[in-house]
């Protein structure tokens, strides 16, 4: 094993970049606690941050407390029922959802414990909050080491991990780049993350961790992805002992072929601290700054990075790698010597920022780790070089520039606007619709015609030609009593057309029976009322829409009534037009036509009779 190179020095002075780093920290997140025994500790994140903060590294990063994931951002990848179980049990009803806990896989490992739904809102909001911020180029790295629960299912507990905020924070991470790399080096499989991402080329997920009889007992060498996302899932199987060196050797050439071929737009790197030597459940021999050392490598491709946590059953040696490898990302060397901090008991009896290998031996051999290496390199070759893939979901502002209030709000400088409810950009940019974009309109039959008044001036396509840019104003007086403004266009000229046929064949036959019987004057109002009827019939209906009523156009005229009705209403439509032609001729004064029965009128009849009253009646010539 000489025969490796060994680890790279740690360069902290190197200023010709300067990172932009943003922390994401809640203090809150240390008041949790499984259940007793349990070896997953909440406490150890308050741990990493006293030391953050007692070397003076938050002097180089920005430090913020991200807003909680709320139950819609988690069902962006969980099912609404298995949020909602998380969202109401509790220790003291969980008798009640004992269906739902063998379900959801709740109960074991993933116990129920108090305040379970508000810890998996606070790492995954540091996650997507250190996405959103990355991607909108706020910073270059966002670092939440409450963050990396790699096993969680869509549905699923799993590995002491509820909600899966990595894959949460990498679907944020989506809406603006195209390939995202997600880098594991727990001693576990990423088993969650890679499954959520199996089948796309849009996310490469590389882990390596321990192979076998081991949870999860996934994570073959073969296991390489499906459909679209072949050859996207990388899988390096490691064994026990496992040391700096050997770590470094597969772990660089597999990373840099990663870059090389797939190059992503942001990477995500899970930094999970059971991998570490000495660790209660882990069964590597990884030393702190071989741990590290990793961190150095992927942050030197000069990607935005999103660091997260993970496992890790050792608390002292967890807080102090995290804490380090804080250092590592901002640039400033830490002394050995910790500094005095409410918890420096925990790190007796060396008090020292270091986690030493043992003596424990190495099961890989240098021909397996080779060959695993090569097949896992053979397999990058076979992936499309770079992928290019559409865009389906663009930012809904511009998220770089402005003024100084644009940056005020994307800083979320907005604690002063309102005291009660603060939203923050990355919330707003899920705003895509208007609060009352798919209200229901209970009250459409109070209103006239049923018609739905619309705001401000806009225009809608006419219904019967809607390729046409023909438009019609929608703050048209609706009234039944009055005829709709007739639209002009092809059908509605052709109709016409053939109404005026069939009136000049109507209006002569109507002369021809006019001249056998001058002395009649109830055959001239037969003959007038038959016009006006037959004229009704063959001229089209135009509702509120526009659209012609063939129904209305095809009726059979209406039956002639030769006694008049005293009391009925006069018809609109039998009324002779001023444009009549004058009679000079000396003829007996026909009665005027009434209406026919005493039928109800609808309002789609009303407004047939009153287009048809706007059309012009030849009167017969005695």
């Amino acid at each position: 094993m000489a025969s490796f190179a060994p680890l790279d020095p740690f360069v902290f002075n190197n200023a010709s970049k300067k990172n932009r780093v943003a922390y994401f920290y809640d203090s809150d997140v240390g008041n949790y606690a499984y259940v007793p025994g349990h070896p997953m500790k909440p406490h150890r994140i308050r741990l990493a941050h006293s030391l953050i903060m007692n070397y003076g590294v938050y002097q180089k990063m920005e430090i913020y407390r991200a807003k909680p994931a709320t139950r819609h951002e988690m069902t962006q990848f969980h099912t609404d029922e298995y949020i909602d179980f998380l969202q109401k049990v509790t220790p003291d009803n969980m008798d009640s959802f004992a269906k739902e806990q063998g379900k959801y896989n709740v109960g074991d490992d993933c116990p129920v414990f108090d305040g379970l739904f508000e810890f998996c809102g606070i790492s995954a909001g540091g996650s997507m909050e250190g996405a959103a911020r990355l991607n909108r180029g706020k910073c270059d790295m966002a670092i939440n080491w409450a963050g990396g629960l790699h096993h969680a299912k869509k549905s699923e507990a799993s590995g002491f991990c509820y909600v899966n905020d990595i894959v949460l924070g990498i679907i944020e991470l989506l809406r603006f780049k195209k390939r995202v790399l997600y880098v594991d080096i727990d001693v576990h499989h990423g088993d969650g993350v890679e499954e959520a991402f199996y089948t796309t080329d849009r996310v490469m997920t590389c882990s390596f961790h321990k192979y076998g009889e081991y949870f999860p007992g996934t994570g073959e060498l073969r296991d390489i992805g499906v459909g679209r996302g072949k050859n996207y899932a990388v899988n390096f199987p490691l064994r026990d002992g496992i040391d700096d060196v050997t770590y470094k050797s597969v772990f660089e050439p597999v990373i840099q072929a990663v870059m090389d071929y797939y190059q992503p737009e942001a990477v995500v790197l899970q930094c999970g601290g059971d991998s570490l030597s000495g660790d209660r459940l882990g069964c590597f021999n990884l030393s702190m700054k071989g741990h590290a050392n990793c961190v150095r490598f992927v942050k030197s491709f000069g990607k935005p990075t999103l660091v997260v946590g993970g496992g890790g059953y050792t608390m002292r040696n967890v807080a102090r790698t995290w804490a380090f490898e804080t250092g590592v990302l901002v640039g400033q060397e830490m002394p050995t010597v910790l500094p005095y901090n409410e918890y420096y008991e925990y790190y007796g009896p060396d008090y020292e920022l270091d986690v030493r290998a043992s003596n424990m031996e190495n099961a890989n051999s240098r021909d397996y780790l080779e060959k695993i290496k090569m097949q896992v390199i053979e397999n990058l070759k076979k992936t499309a070089h770079a992928p290019s893939v559409q865009m389906t979901d663009v930012p809904r502002t511009t998220m770089l520039g402005g003024t100084d209030e644009d940056e005020a709000e994307l800083d979320d400088l907005d604690e002063d606007e309102n005291m009660d409810v603060r939203m923050t950009q990355r919330r707003r940019d899920k705003r895509v619709a208007r609060d009352d974009e798919f209200e229901d309109s209970d009250d459409e039959e109070e209103r006239p015609n049923g018609m739905r008044p619309q705001n401000g001036p806009n225009k809608r396509r006419n219904i019967m030609d809607y390729h046409s840019s023909t438009a019609v104003a929608s703050d048209i007086e609706m009234d039944s009593a009055v005829a709709t403004p007739e639209v002009r266009n092809e059908v509605d000229v052709a109709v016409t057309a053939m109404a005026a046929e069939a009136n000049a064949d109507v209006n002569a036959a109507v002369m021809e029976e006019k001249s056998q019987t001058l002395t009649s004057t109830e055959t001239a109002e037969n003959g007038a009322s038959d016009a006006v009827s037959i004229e009704q019939s063959a001229k089209p209906a135009v509702d509120n829409d526009g659209d012609v009523d063939m129904a209305e156009s095809t009726a059979e005229p209406t039956a002639q009534v030769s006694t008049p009705v005293p009391e009925a209403r006069s018809s609109p439509a039998a009324t002779a037009p001023a444009s009549a032609p004058a009679n000079t001729e000396a003829e007996p004064v026909a009665e005027q036509p009434t209406e026919p029965a005493k039928e109800e009128v609808k309002p789609q009849e009303a407004e047939t009779t009153g287009e048809a009253s706007t059309e012009t009646t030849q009167q017969p010539q005695t």
